[in-house]
């Protein structure tokens, strides 16, 4: 491995001198080994404070069976440790403002508590990552005091905030004492804890070098994965696993509206296709915790498209995220800096996640990255309103039509990659599609079947 990291510096830096043709084949390239058990993996958000009414490790560990049944293989655990209270926000704060690097939060448990969480996770095969918040912290983080020198001053010497956020001071990556700070902080949660990575905040805002050092320094530990809140190929070279697909979140929200069309969807594919490393995974949602609590439920945004952009977030290629509370169609804006605990009624959509999570998890067409199946584009009669492809992978395959408009649509098939018998997902029923087949759909309907390792057809909001 550190031969390999040493090989790569040596490309990224030759690569300077060399034509804009070069760069970009290079860019497209990747050094990332991912973790074997991430290959066909699902990814769930976890929010702590809202999830239970006590709001702790404790409470929270109590759901890891119900989770891993429901097809959950990563737990992403929202910041762990204690919240800043100089210019704190709200009575709670952000978990975002981070006052000790190496604490938990004691609103939530002890180290001790969360340490139980890790390993019962662990016993059920699930694997857990924190949020790691390395661009800024609370202002009344030790370090303010015994380091000063770590943080982004204004010309009259003044610790600033990144955009509006008052409650945390930037840190400056310029110091190479922050970044060994940071590192061993980092290091000390996967020593310590046996945790199996980290989901870096806001990761476009802290040099990219810096995270390629931690990446080649957690991986002499154990081999770990890293996610990027962040939309950047270059984050793909060395450091990271998986970034978010936040284009593709805003075309849904906006086929949702009427706005875009199911043709922009194929567009962002082959444009993603053209960007990215073909090993990167790319993270897929319809809601996460910034979205949830600034700009609306998935109901508020999508409506009745809800459930039709969550299955299409499973069956595309890259790895889908499901957030707190959306297993119980969450349909509430959850408080960020206070108490507001989900309400999970009656987990009225635990049987329809965990239905198109298990089939990602058993159907190598839906595998993540490289691993996974090409999905190749089944032209029908209206491509403008109706998106349907094919994934394949050795014996296995899935078949997927999705009427992404609010108008019924009588449609037929083109071309002959679907033609074959299938199985419907949520049924079980074979069922098989023929040259020219016609099909109806209602409104955001969609139809997913499926052969070989998993099976599958049909469903509709």
């Amino acid at each position: 491995m550190a031969a390999l990291f040493v090989l790569t510096i040596f490309l990224i830096a030759s690569c300077k001198n060399q034509p804009a043709e070069t760069k970009t084949k290079e860019r497209m390239e990747s050094s990332v080994i991912h973790p074997d058990w991430s290959k066909n993996a699902n990814i769930y958000e976890v929010n702590i404070r809202q999830y239970t009414p006590e709001g702790t490790f404790k409470a929270f560990e109590k759901h890891l069976p119900r989770l891993k049944q429901m097809g959950i293989d990563i737990l992403w655990l929202m910041p762990v440790h204690p919240v800043g209270e100089k210019n704190r926000k709200g009575m709670l704060g952000s978990y975002y403002s981070v006052k000790d690097y190496k604490a938990v939060n004691p609103e939530f448990g002890t180290m001790e508590d969360f340490k139980s969480v890790v390993d019962k996770a662990h016993e059920l095969g699930m694997y857990v990552i924190i949020d790691w918040v390395a661009n800024h912290s609370a202002w009344d983080n030790q370090m303010i005091i015994d380091h000063p020198e770590w943080y982004t001053k204004d010309s009259q010497g003044n610790f600033v905030s990144p955009y509006d956020w008052t409650d945390v001071a930037d840190l400056n990556y310029d110091n190479p004492e922050l970044r060994k700070y940071m590192i061993d902080a980092l290091k000390f949660w996967v020593e310590e804890t046996n945790i199996d990575g980290f989901r870096c905040d806001v990761a476009g805002m802290v040099p990219v070098d810096f995270w390629d050092s931690v990446r080649y320094e957690l991986d002499k530990i154990k081999s770990v994965f890293m996610l990027a809140e962040a939309e950047e190929p270059p984050h793909h070279k060395i450091a990271f696993d998986m970034s978010y697909g936040w284009k593709l979140h805003h075309i849904m929200n906006e086929i949702a509206k009427g706005n875009k069309k199911a043709n922009d969807v194929e567009v962002y594919f082959k444009r993603n296709d053209k960007l990215y490393p073909k090993s990167a995974y790319r993270m897929y949602f319809t809601s996460n915790h910034d979205e949830n609590s600034w700009n609306g439920t998935v109901y508020e945004r999508m409506g009745d498209a809800a459930k039709t952009f969550a299955a299409l977030s499973i069956t595309v290629p890259g790895m889908p995220l499901i957030y707190s509370g959306q297993e119980a169609a969450l349909n509430k804006r959850l408080e960020f800096f206070e108490k507001d605990t989900i309400d999970w009624k009656n987990y009225e959509l635990t049987d329809f996640y965990s239905t198109l999570l298990n089939l990602k998890k058993n159907n190598k067409a839906l595998w993540n990255g490289e691993q996974g199946g090409n999905m190749d584009r089944i032209p029908t009669s209206n491509d403008e309103a109706v998106f349907a492809f094919v994934r394949t992978k050795d014996n296995d395959k899935v078949f997927a039509i999705f009427n992404l408009s609010n108008q019924k649509q009588i449609i037929n098939l083109k071309g002959k990659d679907f033609i074959g018998d299938y199985t419907d997902v949520f049924t079980g029923q074979k069922t098989s599609f023929a040259k020219g087949e016609k099909v109806n759909l209602k409104p955001w309907e969609f139809i997913i079947s499926s052969s070989g390792s998993s099976s599958g057809r049909k469903i509709h909001p």
